[in-house]
């Protein structure tokens, strides 16, 4: 085999492969015999068709195959004997017969960028420091409440935070317009369900009221026949509900899967699930700092091989989660949308990925098994829960790569300054600015 590699780019290299053609010419004879033994063609009895009719009608077919299977055989070949550390599929841009009884090919591809690694010593990171305060407690005991409240009829006129049952009909122009009417509809006032000023303009009816709203839909309104125009709504008041919120006794608490039906017992296991989520938030935002800090020490090219295809993954996931189970179309989430998170991405990965090979950093078994154990004390058979982790490998290997995550963490963490900042449980649990988020993904 004859391979030859000229670099065209930092990353990009453009490699000749030269294969005997004889090489081709086996492996043919072999597929057109194998296809003779098995074709079925009209006029001929099974396993006696002529090789000549075998050729005329399989042979580029099969030709291509053999090629295909050659050029993929032998490019691996190649790669691993040059050494060469292959980032994506190769672009095959040529494929022929030369003189000389050589068969030639020309593959272009990427590989991986020589990394030096930079820690980042200067960065100073913000580690929140809170705990789960009494008044915590109480506010997910009110949306407990609240999330479990029923309606009964109220003899009086509609207030914040009661239930309507309403008739409306719109109109734009004086003309009904689809979708804005309907009979004995609930409504909660303060729920914002409805464009602005609808629910406003119901507090204070009683049932049996009619009223009149004259509106104006948002301009950003997701019907462009409405966006931004002048409505009226004649609205009916059936009836007004107002909410009861149950009490925590006991029935109510065995409705919850409180353990020990008591008050105190809901707001252990309250606290317990809160300094859960205060533990792993604090975390996430320490990682996606320090992994903020590693990016910026280092400058590396990356691959656009790979860039691509985390942009690919980034469509589809985007696609499952708001695509409601369509067929994938890339224009309506199209790669500009993803390219610098992506970029980033795959430059963190390469980063992390040489400073787990150059410290030979390994996930330690014990950490793996605490932490299957720590996942599996939640079921009623911890016992059989880790011995499904531990028979299952994509699962096992899911924990083995969370722990050695934890474990360049703390690796990094020895490189930066840590400033612990006084916070509060809900200041931590706070979504983090757009531009933020999407700088704190590892």
């Amino acid at each position: 085999m004859q391979v030859s590699v000229e670099s065209t780019s930092n990353l990009e290299r453009r490699m000749t492969v030269g294969v005997p053609a004889e090489m081709v010419e086996v492996d043919l004879q072999k597929r057109l015999k194998e296809m003779a033994g098995t074709a079925r063609i009209n006029g001929f009895r099974p396993g006696k068709v002529p090789m000549r009719e075998v050729k005329r009608r399989y042979g580029k077919a099969l030709r291509d195959e053999v090629v295909g299977g050659i050029i993929s055989r032998t490019f691996y070949e190649a790669v691993e004997a040059e050494d060469l550390k292959l980032a994506g599929a190769p672009d095959i841009q040529s494929s022929e017969e030369k003189e000389g009884g050589v068969f030639e090919y020309v593959a272009v591809f990427e590989v991986y960028p020589e990394v030096t690694l930079v820690m980042p010593d200067d960065a100073v990171i913000d580690k929140p420091v809170a705990s789960v305060s009494d008044e915590d407690l109480e506010k997910v005991l009110d949306n407990i409440r609240s999330q479990n409240k029923t309606w009964q009829l109220a003899e009086r006129a509609a207030a914040d935070g009661d239930q309507v049952n309403i008739d409306f009909l719109g109109t734009l122009d004086g003309e009904e317009f689809d979708g804005g009417s309907a009979q004995g509809t609930p409504l909660e006032l303060g729920s914002k369900s409805m464009i602005p000023g609808f629910e406003d303009g119901l507090v204070g009816a009683a049932a049996g009221d009619k009223k009149v709203l004259d509106l104006t839909f948002p301009d950003e309104y997701q019907s462009e026949e409405l966006a931004g125009k002048s409505v009226q709504f004649a609205v009916t008041v059936n009836e007004v509900k107002e909410a009861v919120l149950p009490e925590f006794d006991e029935e109510f608490l065995g409705t919850l899967g409180v353990k020990d039906k008591t008050v105190d017992g809901l707001k252990a296991e309250i606290q317990k699930n809160l300094e859960g989520e205060l533990e792993q938030a604090v975390k996430n935002k320490v990682k996606g700092q320090i992994m903020d800090a590693l990016v910026d020490a280092n400058t590396v090219e990356v691959p656009n091989s790979l860039v691509k295809g985390e942009i690919n993954r980034m469509q589809q996931q985007m696609m499952s989660q708001f695509g409601g189970g369509q067929q994938f179309d890339s224009s309506i989430f199209p790669e500009d949308m993803f390219t610098d998170q992506a970029t980033r991405s795959v430059k963190l990965g390469l980063l992390v990925g040489e400073l787990i090979k150059t410290d030979e950093i390994k996930a330690d078994p014990e950490r793996v098994r605490s932490m299957i154990e720590d996942k599996a004390k939640n079921y009623e058979q911890p016992e059989q829960v880790v011995n499904w982790y531990y028979s299952n490998e994509e699962k096992l290997a899911e924990v083995e790569s969370e722990v050695l995550e934890d474990t360049v963490i703390e690796k990094l963490m020895e490189q930066v300054t840590i400033n612990e900042v006084e916070s509060t449980y809900e200041e931590v649990m706070r979504p983090a600015p757009q531009a933020e988020e999407e700088g704190s993904e590892a």
